[in-house]
């Protein structure tokens, strides 16, 4: 229930000032002054708060209105509550608004009453942002105005002509944005289809037709000049657009002046008029008809019916007849007629001229004070000039409060949209009641921030009109395609085609070869090194197991349970442990002593410190293998230098630490990279896995190769698996062709200059750096963040791969897109987030499909292996860029199965790690061990 009124103390209480302007009563009368200060106490005054009690509205109220508007406004933005709702909410197709780099020379027409502007406009951006206008008004007579459309557009060309001429300018085919203030439906930025025609124009044939094809077609006949139409928009649009390009903190446009519209820029997401999620559209309200399905009825008056009754339209826009100027100064004379009748002023004189409707309109007053007598026929005494000043107030703060009410919803559903706590934005406005009425601005002002404070509002005054926002409609789109065209064509180079990919396959297949034959192997730059890892589980393994997983800062060690036979299962127990710093980079013996350490600690832990078990140790550093059991370290990575290492073999180190300390004895039985205990970990659930792949922070995979073709190792029987060190493919200089500028950048200033060039086009570890350095490119070239580079852009490895995954993410909306940029010191708008994002699925689809394309080459080398005409086979994965990035690992895929058609490929994700896969490893060559003793 609402809670109409309120007494005493507010500004309903005083009278300092004239209250009325647009729209009020100007009847030509004596000038009075009225002191500051609470009124004396007339009788008149006091009978007049009781008498328009109903107009006088609480806070509480206008809550409760603004409420109902922004449910109003979620009715006419759904997609199938739009037929039914009031406020239509009709999507504009401008979605952007003014950054400041528009730079052109444009045309704009401004057509909303019985004249017209023509205007160029030059935007000129060179950092000073200066825009130099010139235009003409031109009339439109009556007759053509009732007349037909052909006829009225003929004479819109025919002034466009004119302009043009006297300009010099005809022979320039200039962009050109239409302001056409009439109620449209948009189907696109270019096409506005009339719905009705207001403001006394009644031209034929043009309700129904889209008014931009009837002015082409106009200035097409002519044939003396061509114009481009890029845009067409209402005014409220182009008040909006001309005080964004001065504060680009503008997303609102309001106009309260004759009639009264909004408008503001919405979430594309929650547009269901209009396909598309991504960005932000301007919505036309047509805000005047709030109301009109009956949820003000609670709050109209006597007299706002009685208005609405004898209106040209009765029982529509009655929202705008309780607040626009057409309609106030109406409001004032009804209440004006009915106190006088019941002899509250005048002394219950009457004139015909008071019982008149003014038409037109009444002019705007903005003096002190202009009271009824004159040509109206009375003559008022001082307590009727005060009570009628006091009218006239309460009429213009209701007008205020309820234009407040409905632009508090606004902004907070703008708030809502951007998930801040506190919102900063501006509000265009434009209007004769906002401009020229002398409080009417101030009490809006009032209450927006009664109804909003945590927000903090500006409102700019439109002083060059519309017509120059559809200047800045079109300066805008063709801003955004220019820049658009721009970034497609340096984007261009990091979107493979098919033909791309075939290529890379095939060249992949080259590298393989020469990694495994003897004679090539020592220049190749794909190593193929043999595992020693010679069959994968195939269910009838069983025993406990202890496994070390090394490969970072922290490590895991493992108990596994293996069960074979009715109970067949795994069982793990493990503990993480950390490497601190000093130890990474100390001695080989005091690293491996402290790894010993933490076994001896898990042993106790698990209550097994005197029992002997076989150990599998996955150790994910670059080894060259001579055997199962023994793994060469080549090179430190991932910021180990503990030094005595390199050179060595680490199995060999790790027992020299077990048996320095003298506790236990482990029998180590394997040693397997990361990405072999990956596939041992998946191929103990799915038989078909042959083939390991990790897309992590770095990227590698493996398979079961045929012995016959692993020229490294003596035997031709059976398979070995393959450990194929892909990250180094390209590192001959193959892949130079499909190389970037942006990838050189990310080689040039890494750790390894020249080497894993296939993994740092590829793997987690870089895709974040390619993005950034992308970004800083677009930037310097004015594409990107208004052409500023923040001193956070320039930081290498700020980017971090995590933050692809989260923008790519289908649920994230723009504004968290935006969060994340803030958070990394990049202040943008959201047309920068929808870039930003562009970037990221451009880097990381390409990823995905060299990724897919060196899985292709894989399995289609096994299956010519084995002379099949198709291979049903199962692919073990881990790595967290496979896992987290929301669209990586679906790419990949139909990368696979198009470059693999006679392959069916299955992708099965390990859940529990590579030291799984070591225990595992470890119980089949204990297995096979028994197997050979037997």
């Amino acid at each position: 229930m609402l809670v109409r009124g309120m007494r005493g103390g507010n500004e309903w209480g005083r009278a300092s000032g004239a209250p009325w302007g647009s729209g009020f009563p100007s009847w030509g009368c004596a000038r009075v002054s009225i002191p500051p200060g609470d009124f004396p106490g007339f009788v008149p005054t006091f009978q007049i708060d009781k008498y328009l009690y109903d107009m006088r509205l609480s806070e509480e109220t206008l809550q409760e209105v603004s409420q109902r508007f922004g449910k109003e406004m979620e009715k006419g933005l759904g997609a199938d509550t739009n037929p039914t709702a009031s406020v239509k909410m009709l999507p504009t197709f401008v979605r952007s608004t003014p950054d400041g780099t528009e730079d052109g020379d444009f045309l704009a027409l401004d057509l909303g009453g019985t004249n017209f502007r023509v205007l160029r406009v030059k935007v000129s951006d060179n950092g000073l942002q200066k825009v130099e206008m010139e235009n003409q008004i031109y009339a439109i007579p009556e007759e053509l105005m009732r007349g037909s459309g052909v006829q009225l557009f003929d004479h819109i060309a025919e002034c466009l002509a004119n302009f043009l001429d006297k300009l010099n300018i005809k022979d320039k085919k200039l962009p050109l944005g239409f302001t056409f203030s009439f109620p449209c439906h948009q189907t696109k930025l270019d096409e506005s289809i009339l719905v009705t025609w207001t403001k006394g124009f009644k031209c034929s044939s043009v309700e129904g037709k889209d008014v931009v094809s009837m002015l082409r077609k106009s200035i097409k006949k002519r044939g003396d000049f061509d114009i481009d139409i890029v845009a067409v928009v209402n005014d409220t649009v182009g008040t909006m657009m001309t005080c964004g390009y001065d504060d680009h903190n503008c997303e609102v446009g309001l106009i309260v002046g004759t009639g009264t519209n909004a408008c503001y820029m919405e979430e594309m997401r929650h547009i269901d008029l209009v396909e598309g999620d991504e960005g932000r559209m301007c919505i036309n309200m047509e805000w005047g008809a709030f109301g009109d399905d009956g949820v003000l009825k609670d709050i109209r008056t006597e007299f706002d019916h009685e208005i609405d009754m004898g209106s040209l339209n009765p029982g529509k826009q009655l929202f705008e007849k309780m607040i626009s100027g057409m309609y106030m100064g109406e409001l004032v004379r009804l209440i004006l007629v009915k106190m006088a009748k019941e002899g509250l002023l005048f002394g219950g004189r009457l004139t015909p001229d008071l019982l008149t409707t003014a038409h037109p309109p009444p002019t705007p007053a903005t003096g002190q004070g202009h009271l009824p007598q004159g040509r109206l026929g009375l003559e008022p005494s001082h307590e009727d000039c005060v009570a009628t000043l006091r009218i006239c107030q309460i009429v213009s703060t209701r007008s205020a409060n309820l234009c407040g009410a409905t632009l508090a919803a606004v902004l907070r559903r703008i708030k809502d949209n951007k998930g801040v706590e506190r919102l900063r934005s501006t509000v265009g406005v434009d209007g004769s009641v906002y401009k020229k009425h002398p409080h009417f601005a101030r009490r809006l002002h009032k209450t927006v921030r009664k109804l909003l404070p945590d927000c903090e509002i500006r409102f700019v005054r439109s002083e060059d009109g519309s017509g120059k926002g559809a200047a800045m409609v079109t300066a805008v789109a063709y801003r955004l395609a220019a820049q658009h065209k721009a970034r497609q064509k340096i984007l261009e180079a990091l979107k493979l085609s098919h033909e791309q990919l075939l290529e890379v396959k095939q060249r992949m297949r080259i590298e393989m070869e020469k990694g495994l034959g003897k004679e090539t192997h020592a220049e190749a730059a794909v190593k193929m090194l043999p595992t020693y890892v010679c069959s994968t589980p195939d269910g009838t393994e069983k025993g406990d197991f202890l496994a070390l997983d090394l490969g970072g800062t922290n490590f895991r060690v493992l108990l596994v349970r293996v069960r074979n036979g009715m109970r067949r299962g795994v069982e793990m127990h493990n503990k993480i442990y950390s490497i601190p710093v000093e130890i990474m980079q100390g001695t080989g013996e005091e690293l491996f002593d402290h790894i010993v350490h933490c076994i001896s600690d898990f042993l106790e832990y698990m209550g097994m410190k005197g029992v002997s078990l076989p150990l599998g140790f996955t150790f994910s550093f670059p080894c060259q293998q001579t055997s199962l059991d023994e793994g060469i370290l080549l090179k430190w990575t991932k910021g180990f230098k503990a030094t005595g290492c390199e050179g060595e073999d680490v199995v060999n180190l790790l027992k020299e630490a077990i048996h320095r300390r003298e506790e236990f004895d482990l029998d180590v039985v394997a040693v397997v990279n990361d990405t072999v205990g990956t596939m041992m970990t998946c191929g103990y659930e799915d038989p078909y896995c042959e083939v390991g792949l990790i897309v992590g922070t770095g990227s590698n995979a493996c398979y079961m190769e045929e012995m016959r073709n692993v020229e490294l190792v003596e035997g031709e029987e059976g398979r070995m698996c393959i450990n194929m060190e892909w990250g180094a493919f390209g590192d001959n200089g193959c892949l130079d062709d499909i190389r970037t500028e942006f990838d050189l950048a990310v080689d040039e200033l890494s750790l390894n200059p020249g080497k894993q060039r296939f993994e740092k086009m590829i793997s987690g570890m870089y895709l974040g750096e390619i993005v950034r350095n992308i970004l800083i490119d677009f930037t310097k070239r004015g594409l990107l963040f208004r052409g500023r580079i923040s001193e956070r852009l320039k930081t290498r490895g700020i980017f971090e791969t995590k933050f692809l995954s989260q923008i790519e993410s289908d649920c994230l909306a723009l504004l968290q897109v935006r969060s994340i940029l803030q958070h990394l010191g990049l202040e943008s708008t959201c047309d920068d987030s929808i870039i930003v994002k562009e970037v990221c699925a451009v880097v990381a689809r390409r990823a995905a499909q060299l990724c897919g394309a060196g899985m292709a080459a894989v399995v289609d080398k096994i299956r010519e292996n084995r002379g099949l005409d198709f291979l049903k086979v199962t692919v073990g994965v881990d790595g967290t860029l496979y896992k987290l990035h929301p669209h990586f690992s679906t790419v990949m895929h139909e990368t696979v199965k198009q470059l693999s058609p006679k392959c069916e490929v299955t992708f099965l994700q390990s859940e529990d790690g590579s030291g799984k896969g070591a225990a595992l490893i470890t119980a089949v060559a204990c297995q096979r061990r028994d197997m050979a003793c037997a």
